[in-house]
C-alpha cells in the first residue's frame, strides 16, 4: 500500500493507546491489597511514637515552684507599678493612715487613762476622823489594832497639831487660821487598804465607820467610779469608730482597685484569650491591695508615734506640777504588729472584694 512504512500501524499520529497486553497482565503478587486484620481477634502491632507533640505530666513539686516564682513576680511587679505613680499612691496610703490612726490613737489615750487612774486605785486611803474627846494614846492604840487586820496594809496616825500642820501647808489658808482660839481640826488614821475593787473597800469603810472611836471614815471613790464608766464608754465608741473605720478603709482600697482593673482592662482581655485563668488574674490585684493595706499601717505608725513624741514634753510638765512621774506609753511591739497586720488584712480583703465584682464581668467576647 502505497504510504506506510513496513512494521508500523495505522494508528493515526499524535494518539497513544494502552497496550493490551500489558492492561491485561496481572498486577504482582506482592501488590495485591490485603484483607485487615481482625481486631477483635488479635491486636494490632504496637506503633512507636511519631515525632510530634506529646502529653507529659507535670510534678507537683514543679508545679509548687512555678506557681511560687509567679507570686514573687506579681508582688515585685504591683510594688513597682505602684511607686511609679509615688503621687497616687501616697494620697490612698494617707487616706488610709488617717482613717487607722483615730482608732488607735484614742487606744493609746484609753490606755493611758486606766493606767493614771488604776495607780490611783491602787493608792486609795481611807481616812478615820476621830472623836475629839479621843486622846493621842486612845488613837495610837486604835492604829495598831487596825493594823493587824487582814485586809489592812499600811496605817498612820496623825495627831491634831500634825493635822493642823499639814492643813497649813497645802490649803494655802496658814495666815488665816493663826487667828482661831484653838484647833478645829481632830486627829486622823490613814488607812491604806490591802484589797482591790470598789466594792471590798466600801465594805471595808463601813466596817471602820462603826467603830465607837471613829466619827467618820471617808472615802472618795465618787470620782473613780465615773472615770471607770467613762472608760468603759470610751472602750465601746473605740470599737465601734475602729469597725466603722475599718469599713472606710475597704472602700478606699476596693474604689483604687476598681480604677486599676478599668485601666487594665484591655491586657485583662488578651490574656484571658490565651487561657489565664481567674485566679492568674486576680494575683496582681490582690497584691496591689495587700501593698496598700501595708503601706497605711506604716504611715500610721509613723503618724502615731510623732503624734506622742510631740505630746510627751507638756504631758510631763503637766505631771512633774503634782508631783507624779507620769508619762505617756505608746504602741507595744505586739500592738505595733497587730496594726501593721490588721491594715495589711483590709488592705488585702478590700482588693479580694473589688476583684471578685469587677473581674467576673470582664470576659473576651
Amino acid at each position: 500500500m502505497i504510504g506506510k512504512r513496513p512494521g508500523h500501524t495505522s494508528k493515526p499520529s499524535g494518539a497513544t493507546f494502552p497496550d493490551q497486553r500489558r492492561a491485561s497482565k496481572p498486577p504482582p503478587q506482592n501488590a495485591i491489597k490485603r484483607k485487615p486484620p481482625n481486631r477483635l481477634r488479635s491486636e494490632p502491632p504496637p506503633r512507636k511514637p511519631a515525632g510530634g507533640a506529646q502529653i507529659s505530666k507535670v510534678k507537683t513539686s514543679t508545679r509548687f515552684r512555678a506557681w511560687r516564682r509567679h507570686h514573687a513576680s506579681m508582688a515585685v511587679d504591683s510594688l513597682k507599678r505602684l511607686l511609679k505613680a509615688p503621687g497616687a499612691s501616697l494620697m490612698t496610703w494617707a487616706v488610709i493612715a488617717i482613717a487607722l490612726s483615730l482608732p488607735v490613737a484614742l487606744y493609746i489615750f484609753l490606755n493611758n487613762a486606766q493606767l493614771v487612774s488604776s495607780n490611783w486605785d491602787g493608792t486609795a486611803q481611807i481616812s478615820l476622823y476621830l472623836k475629839a474627846e479621843i486622846s493621842d494614846a486612845e488613837g495610837r492604840d486604835l492604829r495598831q489594832e487596825l493594823e493587824m487586820q487582814e485586809d489592812i496594809a499600811e496605817t498612820r496616825y496623825m495627831s491634831k497639831d500634825q493635822t493642823l500642820a499639814e492643813f497649813k501647808e497645802f490649803s494655802g489658808f496658814g495666815e488665816a487660821l493663826n487667828y482661831l482660839d484653838g484647833n478645829p481640826l481632830p486627829a486622823v488614821i490613814v488607812v491604806r487598804p490591802s484589797i482591790n475593787g470598789i466594792e471590798a473597800q466600801e465594805a471595808l469603810v463601813a466596817s471602820l465607820n462603826d467603830r465607837p472611836q471613829v466619827e467618820e471614815a471617808q472615802l472618795d471613790l465618787a470620782w473613780v467610779k465615773r472615770l471607770f464608766h467613762i472608760m468603759e464608754l470610751g472602750q465601746r465608741m473605740i470599737t465601734a469608730l475602729g469597725l466603722l473605720l475599718g469599713l472606710a478603709v475597704l472602700l478606699v482600697v476596693g474604689n483604687t482597685i476598681r480604677l486599676a482593673i478599668e485601666n487594665r482592662r484591655q491586657e485583662i482581655v488578651v490574656i484571658k484569650l490565651i487561657g489565664a485563668t481567674n485566679a492568674f488574674v486576680r494575683r496582681p490585684f490582690l497584691y496591689t491591695g495587700l501593698w496598700y493595706g501595708l503601706g497605711g499601717g506604716i504611715l500610721a505608725w509613723v503618724l502615731i508615734n510623732t503624734s506622742l513624741f510631740w505630746l510627751d514634753g507638756p504631758v510631763r510638765s503637766l505631771a512633774s506640777a503634782y508631783a507624779s512621774d507620769f508619762s505617756l506609753i505608746g504602741l507595744s511591739l505586739r500592738d505595733s504588729l497587730l496594726l501593721l497586720a490588721s491594715s495589711t488584712l483590709l488592705g488585702w480583703l478590700g482588693a479580694w472584694i473589688a476583684v471578685g465584682r469587677h473581674l467576673g464581668a470582664i470576659e473576651p467576647k
